[in-house]
């Protein structure tokens, strides 16, 4: 049984752009709570279950004490190792 792609696959893949997840990182920042988020691919994603299950993320997150840029590149791993459905 084939696993499903993450994100990083579909973005090898070329069907998920950088600006596409710099555009899921930015919705993350705007409203954590926001779900599902919608590729232009198609792939959709719930942007705070990735952020949940990817631990360093979640810490850093909420850590005062973490700059801004760290935080976006912690976003973006969870994101890219999220596993989408196709919407």
């Amino acid at each position: 049984m084939a696993t499903a792609p993450t994100i990083r696959d579909l973005r090898r893949a070329g069907e998920i752009t950088d600006e596409d997840i710099d555009t899921a990182v930015d919705a993350y920042l705007a409203k954590p709570q926001v779900e599902p988020f919608r590729f232009a691919s198609g792939y959709e994603i719930d942007l705070a279950a990735a952020v949940h299950a990817h631990q360093p993320a979640k810490a850093a997150v909420w850590d005062p004490d973490r700059s801004a840029k760290f935080k976006r590149n912690m976003l973006r791993t969870a994101i890219l190792l999220a596993h989408p459905v196709k919407g």
